[in-house]
Formats: structure tokens, sequence, C-alpha cells
């Protein structure tokens, strides 16, 4: 008889939670200098990076819409070994352009579990309501995989078919550097999970040194395309989802090939300098 698997729970798919999340001009900054904005030129960037330049009001980087629901991503794996836990699939839809500061109320529910053998994939969506005026800010979709918590039973595929891989040649290319202590940096915006600072820690899950943080790379990439395409207009920028594929290790360096449809869809992929595909799949949709 096979053993009873301690994750995932039965009851995990449906399960809510809600909290509430407040942010200041400071909470911004710190996460556009996180995800590399000014390291090449400290005044290039000025409007991500300050908030009292002459002629540059402070814009907030649409991927900061992650950092608002990111302390519930983790709500379905909460039962599960941390050292197993690794960040698979993001999406980020904005209903507007987020303000400077503010304070939403979120609320997120585990909406699907997949058994893909290796390990079971839980993935949550999440809805950002500004507290003050009642509207809908931002939605997100995390997915995590747990390795070794497959074979349960449950069903393989999503709900819906995923989107298709990207070929052919990009239309641009753009190289990006990460710093040695990215990951420290990026840490402050809030998600301080010990294998993106700790050796140890990292060691206990598979890796001979802490990784960047998904997310970083993907805020990266985020703010290399919201550069080139919506620098100017904001509003521009509707939603970016991508697949993490392959860890980044704090130092490397970022190769973001985007393919233009001329339409309102973008789409993109991420490798290191080495030609890695750390994020796939990815797609940028923007009001034209």
């Amino acid at each position: 008889m096979p053993p009873v698997a301690t994750f995932p729970p039965p009851d995990l798919v449906g399960r809510t939670a809600a909290t509430t999340f407040e942010w200041t001009d400071r909470d911004v900054l710190l996460y556009a200098l996180g995800v590399g904005a000014g390291q090449v030129e400290p005044l290039g960037e000025l409007e991500l990076t300050t908030e009292n330049s002459a002629g540059a009001p402070l814009v907030v980087l649409p991927t900061f819409g992650v950092v608002v629901t990111q302390e519930l991503i983790g709500m379905g794996v909460t039962e599960a070994d941390p050292s197993a836990v690794v960040h698979a699939e993001q999406a980020l839809w904005l209903h507007r352009p987020l303000p400077t500061s503010g304070s939403a109320h979120v609320e997120a529910q585990v909406v699907e579990v997949l058994d893909k053998g290796s390990g079971a994939l839980v993935t949550v969506e999440a809805t950002a309501i500004d507290a003050r005026a009642g509207h809908a800010l931002l939605t997100t979709r995390s997915a995590v995989f747990v390795r070794g918590a497959g074979g349960f039973g449950g069903k393989r595929d999503p709900s819906e078919p995923p989107l298709g891989p990207v070929s052919g040649v990009p239309d641009e290319v753009f190289v990006a550097d990460t710093r040695p202590d990215q990951a420290l940096l990026y840490r402050l915006s809030g998600d301080r999970h010990a294998l993106h600072s700790d050796p140890v820690f990292a060691a206990r899950a598979g890796f001979d040194r802490p990784i960047l943080h998904g997310l970083a790379t993907y805020g990266i990439t985020g703010r290399i395309l919201f550069n080139a395409l919506c620098f100017g207009d904001p509003e521009r920028f509707v939603a970016i989802e991508g697949r993490f594929t392959a860890p980044v290790f704090p130092g490397a360096q970022l190769v973001i090939r985007m393919w233009d449809s001329g339409g309102d869809e973008i789409r993109f992929r991420t490798e290191t300098g080495d030609g890695t595909v750390v994020i796939d799949r990815g797609r940028l949709r923007l009001r034209r």
C-alpha cells in the first residue's frame, strides 16, 4: 500500500486568505533599485528612482504589483517543506496604473493543484482592491512547484492550455547585467526567503550558493520592456506573464529577446548570458 501523502492536503483547492498591504514612495523606489533601475546610468531612469527630480515625476514600475500580493503567493504551500518549494509561473494584470502610495485589501484563493509526477504545482490567484476608492487595482496568478510532492492522483494538465513557446528571429534584443548583491537589494521589497540570502539554506535546497528571486528576474525583464515600449505612457502596460525555467545567480547577465506582432501583444524570452532560458513563454499585453 503506497504511503499517504502529507502534501498536498485534500482540501487545498478553494482555500482563501486575505491581508492588507500599504506602501509609500519609499517602497516604490526600493523596488525599482532592486530590479536594476539606475544601475547602468544613474541619471537615466530618474522617473523610477527619485520622487523629486525636476521634469521627472515618479512612476511606479508596473511589476511592483507582484509586491502588493506577494504575502499571499505562498498561501497554498505553507504545509510543504520550504526547501522543496520553487516559484514556477507568474502573471500580473493591471486594472489601472498603480499610485505612488496607497493601501490595498488583498484577497487570494488556491485555484488549482496539479500532479506533475515529480511534484505538485499549486496556483494562487489574488486581487488587490484600493482600500480607499474601492476599485480593483490588479490581479496576480502565481504558481509554485513543490518538489517530491507528486503522485497523489490529481489531474496533470491545467484547466486552460498553456501559452506556446515563441520561435524565429526576435525584433529586439536587450542585455541587462545583474549585480552580485542583486538578491540582497531585491529582498528589501519584502521577499525575505532564505533561499536568496542564506548559503546553508541554499545548499539544503540543492544549490551551491543563494539564487536570485524569480520575481527579481521577472521585474528586471518587465522594467526593460516597460522602458522600451511604455516610457512616458505607463498606461500602455496592461499585463505580463511568464514561466520560470532555470535559476539565476546574482551577477549573471540577462538577455531579453522580444517579438513584436504589431498588435497589442508582445512575446518575450529571458536567458542568461550563456544561453540558458530562465523565463519562457513570456507575454506582455499593451494598450495600443
